[in-house]
């Protein structure tokens, strides 16, 4: 499976390079597995900030309202009990709650193919020969992906993302790096193109290449 190529300077290689079928053109079996890891993915970087004040963290109502009988009014002990107004809260969030989901790998791993093979499907992968010579300035990245014409919301995907890279794209609001294992669904599914380096495309294949035995099963 072919894909536009480019060098490092945004221009048109000559030579279009070739994704791997068992990554970029996969059978999409699952949708819901693909919902899963999108959904997990914002689970996990969910932050636990809710946090709600229980009649005996409220401030206030030492006293009892009035005394416990003779008034024909219902018996109360304290003014913040959670049915009056300004008392504590019932059942609210303590800010201890866990959000987080589990997937396995092996399942993390095929929802990753399946959104590569649809984003290649798409036409929003594009591979470049490398991005060294950015040096952390902003402008030149900026013009390396306007020449290669990666418009919208851009993942570029780098084999290893040092200072330099993440320094060049921080002030795009449309640009992300990340570095080849970091891939996930949710940023996949959201790009408008995705931008593979030379050695950050080797280090997907070495990382999600489907192992022999694997492959003989899903062929009976």
């Amino acid at each position: 499976m072919s894909v536009a190529t480019y060098t490092k300077s945004g221009t048109k290689a000559t030579t279009a390079a070739k994704l791997d079928k068992a990554i970029f053109a996969v059978e999409i079996k699952n949708h819901e597995l693909l919902k899963q890891a999108y959904v997990t993915y914002l689970a996990n970087g969910r932050e636990n900030l809710a946090v709600t004040k229980t009649r005996g963290l409220v401030s206030g109502g030492g006293k009892k309202p009035w005394k416990q009988k003779g008034t024909g009014r219902a018996r109360f002990g304290s003014s913040r009990v959670p049915i009056w107004r300004g008392g504590g809260i019932t059942f609210g969030p303590t800010g201890e709650e866990n959000y987080s989901k589990k997937l396995n790998v092996k399942a993390k791993r095929t929802a990753i193919r399946q959104a590569l093979t649809m984003a290649a499907t798409d036409e929003r992968v594009k591979v470049i020969e490398s991005f060294t010579t950015l040096e952390g300035k902003t402008k030149d990245f900026a013009a390396t992906l306007a020449k290669i014409e990666a418009t919208g919301r851009t993942l570029v995907v780098v084999d290893n993302k040092d200072a330099t890279k993440e320094r060049a794209a921080q002030n795009l609001n449309d640009v992300k790096v990340v570095a080849a294992q970091n891939l996930n669904v949710f940023d996949i599914m959201n790009a408008r193109s995705i931008v593979i380096s030379n050695k950050a495309l080797e280090a997907i294949s070495s990382w999600l290449a489907v192992a022999p035995k694997a492959v003989a099963k899903e062929t009976k």
